[in-house]
């Protein structure tokens, strides 16, 4: 008897909280926005986050409450947010075109390699043996695991070793700055024409040493700059954007390595009028430490 009565005790519990799940559904139930589905259709699906949201359909739930405009999808084209915004009733919006860029120039034509690798060809791997065996212990090991995980194909290698970023095709989706073991990869807004390619912390012929391009720390980009705009953080240039300074090209006359450069609006790199070219087109032979 008690065992039966054990069992009915269970199911006519059972059955109270089944009631009790019920009644809460109902009560607590909050019907969704369905234009939700309709705008996350016209989105491409890319779930790259470059937007600000963790994917296209949290990216449809702002749009449809009002959180953020079309043109913050960076991956859509202008024709798809515009059918968009003519769906919600709402203006497209502007958005600052951002994209990612590499602090490093070091290619295999002008960066030591002291070690040479044998394992598995990639960047992360490579990094946790000694640090992947080139000279400067901050540069880009050149295996290119920021283009495998780039789903824009907006990352190439050059003959050299070192990534490129086409940045008419960059979304500024972020996965080639999770993919760097190296943390050379930042996204930036391209109104930031001012770039320091270079990530090492040794200075003077430390650096020259190891790599033909890196920083030296000689600090004449920063006493040609506008005053506060560059100053000298670690023995690398720090440009202050966030100051309100008007960027100047002048800036990177004088760099003796071209470390620092200068990026036009449609992404073509500007070297320094007076800072060494290197015109050599084969990779230098390994060093040993």
């Amino acid at each position: 008897m008690t065992y039966f009565a054990a069992i009915g005790l269970l199911g006519g519990l059972m059955l109270i909280l089944a009631g009790l799940l019920v009644v809460a559904r109902r009560k607590l139930h909050v019907d969704e926005d369905p234009r939700i589905d309709i705008v996350e259709s016209m989105l491409p699906h890319a779930n790259c986050g470059a937007c600000g949201y963790p994917g296209c359909r949290a990216f449809a739930e702002a749009l449809v409450r009002g959180a953020a405009v079309p043109a913050k999808c960076s991956v859509g084209s202008g024709d798809e947010h515009a059918r968009i915004a003519a769906y919600l009733g709402v203006a497209v919006g502007a958005a600052e075109k951002r994209v990612a860029r590499l602090a490093c120039a070091g290619g295999a034509n002008v960066a030591v390699v002291q070690a040479m690798y044998s394992g598995e060809q990639t960047c992360r791997a490579a990094a946790q043996v000694a640090g992947g065996g080139r000279g400067c212990a901050w540069g880009c090991l050149g295996y290119g695991d920021c283009a495998v995980a780039c789903k824009f194909d907006a990352i190439h290698m050059n003959p050299f070793s070192l990534p490129v970023v086409d940045e008419a095709r960059c979304t500024a989706c972020g996965d080639c700055v999770v993919a760097c073991p190296k943390d050379l990869f930042s996204i930036e807004p391209v109104a930031h024409q001012l770039w320091v390619a270079c990530k090492s912390r040794d200075s003077g012929d430390a650096v020259l040493e190891v790599c033909e391009v890196g920083c030296t720390a000689c600090g004449r980009c920063a006493m040609d700059a506008p005053a506060g705009l560059v100053t000298m953080s670690g023995n690398l240039p720090l440009v202050h954007y966030e100051s309100g300074i008007g960027q100047t090209i002048e800036t990177i006359d004088r760099c003796p390595t071209n470390a620092i450069v200068w990026f036009e609006l449609d992404g073509q790199i500007r070297h320094g009028r007076h800072g060494k070219h290197v015109q050599r087109q084969t990779a230098l032979e390994p060093v040993a430490s």
